[in-house]
């Protein structure tokens, strides 16, 4: 959830022409590029195509919601494509685009004047909302333009956000006034791109958390890196740099990048990593440490940011470790103490990229500097004393209240070109920092080795509360009696589970959430803190967003994003036909295997939910499935669902047999992959049939996937519902159900990884065969030596003795009770039996 939505304007720290094109570019799967207002199809500049709104986007009829406008003149430097036409809304209009599921730039371009006779920009606020998510807010463009860095008379908002299957842009102008835009595009980009940290898979929390978005680079010109795919903007440093002490790096002749997988071509053009700013000072280098390569980035305050910086080496005289070692400072902590190119990135000319997450709070005032500084460090005895930066992104997170910050505040008339200046506290600051220069060299000096003295004991105490300051930042901290007024005093109920109670609320700003108060819950508060901070690093568009969370003594409760359709098992019951269609299935299916991937592979902990079943697989609008409630089974009492027995979790029916049992392997991720299993054969039916009541001695007939292979032998498909499927639907549902049976073989090692599973998924029904017909034999893959055998013939006899009980367990009479006392009344020796079970 860390990176729900990012904005950012570009700004980038690099010095480059345009250099040779990428060797790998990016293929976005949606790329959409409208020419808002226009009457047809025109180029821009650097020749892509800008489409019409057409009749879909813009129905004909709907002229009293908004009308096409032309301006009135065109300032030098202004593109005629995308900003010589805007559409200009009347009231509250929603653009909606059909795109496939994942990550995409969100781009708004603005180009504020006057329009026609009716309309000028200077008086036009609005608010811009995505999937309900406000990304603006009472904006105004002509004051956002004015204040720009680098100054123009045109700019491009950027967001990055997630979609499932239709993206809703939408423009509400605020009272009195209207809302324009002159283009809109839309771009994939990579899964993860911005959420998996660096080259290295990981963000470094500096001091407190992460990010605005922008990038920097070019002093000659604006970068347009249209062949990684993406098309992003990278502009010069210049007007962020502090101090005239650093020095432009030119284009170094012939060189040649070396793309790695850990740093694809895509990362960022050419152009960033061929050059860089240097301290400068060759001939004297140990002037290099009287003061900092500074930058100052002005943000919203009250936000986390995520700052992603790019190295890369490529002067011949560089070209080994401990040559060029320097200390990265963000916002006056240190964010990285030694920083040596070449040793981390393995040789010259290797790119790579580092991510840092840091708060920013309002102590300084609603707008304050990010501070990036650089200073060479000495212990190693590096050949040069300086430090080097090729590219910088900034990319601010959602918080609680949505993205949007406040309108910039002018101080002098549009006709002055420092429409903007520095804060009277800000200039001291500069004054004093450029006559102590000096004495903040031998200061800098002294912390460093103070730092290293201290540097052991720091780092312990970092990895302790890691996962306190991440959470403290990430999540926003509500009373318990913030809870009940977001609540209304809990009088909206909207599900309930083993772990509490669920309630619908709204945030302040509007926003619907749904509440999770806990019950019972288990260990101190140092454990919620820790748990909650594990869920809150999550990011994914198949998990459910963490918003927030209150712990207030005994009472402790977590806020979600609100999901319109509720639960899965809402369309699967048992009770009545499915209401989805077999291709609407695949896609949830799809979506779960991601999410749990993403737990099992890509969050910083491996996270292992332990509970995967219809109710804790959220919809939302678009059916777009969400994981939820993992970490909570960590958190609170096993209740209710929650088999309570030797500290077993899961719902019955969804558990995989060696949480039963260590005969059967040990309790790992593969238990996931288990549930999950059972999971889509409920969603396509295949766990619906009525079990007959069978003897014990051919109780292995009950066990439901028997029938299951019997039709897959004879080429029924019996498990969907419906006789409307088409052929292709029938296909989608055999592969769905043959990676399901490998999903829930009895022995671990046996069933596929979650990767595996989405590969399977994702690919096609001739690559799969039928996996072996499950049983529930107990493997001799885990009797070790001579001197368990006899501990293995006695599981043999336990396992006889059970196994009519262990299909009831896993068979679909029982799938949908929620408790072991919820078993027939003349079960009472399997409960006893069962009792033993757990106990061996």
């Amino acid at each position: 959830m860390i990176f729900n939505v990012l904005f950012g304007l570009s700004i980038l720290v690099s010095t480059t022409l345009r250099g040779e094109g990428a060797t790998a570019a990016y293929d976005p799967t949606d790329v959409f590029l409208i020419n808002c207002g226009a009457t047809s199809d025109a180029n821009d500049t650097s020749g892509r195509t800008w489409t019409t709104e057409d009749g879909k986007l813009v129905p004909w009829n709907l002229d009293d919601l908004s009308f096409a406008a032309t301006s009135l003149y065109q300032d030098f430097g202004v593109s005629q494509v995308p900003f010589k036409e805007a559409r200009i809304f009347r009231s509250e209009f929603t653009y909606k685009f059909q795109v496939s599921p994942g990550w995409k730039f969100l781009r708004l371009y603005f180009y504020p004047t006057r329009y026609g006779s009716d309309f000028s920009s200077n008086s036009s606020f609005f608010s811009v909302t995505v999937d309900g998510l406000t990304l603006l807010k009472n904006f105004n463009a002509d004051l956002t333009v004015r204040t720009l860095k680098p100054e123009s008379n045109y700019f491009i908002k950027e967001f990055i956000v997630t979609a499932f299957k239709t993206l809703r842009l939408t423009f509400s102008p605020s009272p009195d006034s209207l809302a324009f835009v002159n283009g809109v595009g839309i771009v994939s980009i990579p899964d993860r791109f911005y959420t998996k940290g660096g080259f290295d898979d990981k963000i470094t929390n500096v001091d407190r958390l992460p990010l605005e978005r922008r990038r920097t680079g070019d002093t000659v010109s604006v970068v347009n890196d249209t062949d990684t795919g993406m098309f992003r903007q990278w502009f010069s440093d210049d007007d962020f740099l502090h101090g005239r002490n650093s020095k432009i790096i030119p284009v170094v002749p012939g060189v040649k990048l070396n793309y790695t997988e850990k740093t694809p071509a895509y990362v960022a053009p050419d152009d960033v990593y061929k050059t860089y700013r240097t301290m400068g000072n060759a001939n004297n280098p140990r002037l290099n440490l009287n003061f900092n390569l500074t930058w100052l980035f002005p943000v919203d305050a009250g936000f986390n940011y995520l700052v992603r910086l790019h190295f890369c080496e490529t002067r011949a005289e560089v070209n080994g470790p401990n040559q060029r070692i320097f200390t990265i400072f963000i916002r006056n902590q240190i964010a990285m103490l030694e920083m040596d190119v070449i040793g981390m990135s393995g040789g010259s000319r290797i790119p790579m990229y580092l991510d840092f997450s840091v708060y920013v709070g309002s102590e300084s005032g609603p707008r304050p500097d990010l501070r990036l500084e650089l200073h060479p460090y000495t212990e190693a005895i590096p050949k040069y004393y300086d430090a080097i930066l090729n590219g910088v992104e900034i990319l601010k997170l959602i918080n609680a209240d949505g993205i949007a910050g406040p309108n910039p505040k002018l101080v002098k008339s549009r006709g002055d070109s420092h429409v903007l200046k520095t804060t009277e506290q800000k200039r001291v600051v500069t004054i004093t920092l450029i006559a102590v220069g000096s004495a903040t060299g031998l200061v800098s000096i002294i912390v460093l080795l103070t730092l290293l003295v201290r540097r052991q004991i720091k780092r312990k105490k970092n990895r302790q509360n890691n996962s306190v300051a991440m959470f403290k930042v990430l999540l926003k901290h509500y009373t318990y009696a913030e809870v009940k007024k977001i609540t209304k005093s809990f009088s909206h109920t909207i599900g309930k589970g083993g772990f509490g109670t669920v309630y619908g609320g709204n945030l302040r700003n509007g926003r619907k959430v749904a509440v999770k108060v806990l019950t019972d819950s288990t260990g101190n508060g140092e454990d919620f803190i820790n748990e909650i901070a594990s869920m809150s690093q999550t990011s994914h568009v198949n998990i459910v967003s963490l918003l927030g969370f209150c712990y207030e003594g005994s009472k402790r409760a977590i806020v979600y994003e609100f999901l319109e359709n509720g639960s899965l098992d809402q369309f699967i019951s048992r009770k009545k036909p499915l209401t989805l269609d077999v291709t609407t299935l695949y896609g949830i299916a799809l979506g779960v295997a991601r999410g749990l991937e993403y737990l099992h592979n890509a969050c910083k902990t491996r996270i292992v939910h332990f509970d995967i079943k219809p109710q804790n697989i959220l919809l939302d609008a678009n059916l777009c499935p969400k994981v939820s409630d993992f970490g909570l089974a960590k958190l609170c009492e096993k209740r209710e669902s929650i088999v309570s027995l030797i500290d077993i979790r899961g719902t019955i029916g969804y558990i995989a047999p060696e949480v039963f049992s260590r005969m059967y392997g040990g309790i790992s991720y593969k238990s996931d992959v288990y549930s999950y299993g059972m999971l889509v054969l409920e969603m396509l039916g295949a766990r619906s049939k009525e079990v007959v009541e069978t003897t014990a001695s051919n109780a292995t007939s009950a066990y439901f996937p028997d029938w299951i292979y019997n039709d897959l032998e004879n080429g029924q498909q019996t498990w969907i519902c419906g006789d409307e499927v088409t052929t292709e639907e029938n296909e989608i549902a055999r592969k769905m159900v043959l990676v399901s049976l490998g999903c829930i073989q009895p022995c671990p090692m046996d069933r596929p990884p979650m990767n595996r599973v989405v590969e399977m998924i994702e690919g096609s029904l001739d690559s799969l065969e039928i996996p072996p017909k499950p049983s529930m034999h107990i493997s001799r893959g885990f009797v070790t030596d001579q001197s368990s055998s006899l501990h293995f013939v006695m599981a043999r006899k336990l396992e006889e003795l059970l196994k009519p009980l262990i299909l009831q367990i896993f068979s679909a009479k029982y799938v949908c009770d929620d408790s072991i006392e919820k078993i027939p009344n003349n079960k009472t020796d399997f409960k006893k039996n069962l009792v033993f079970f757990f106990c061996q």
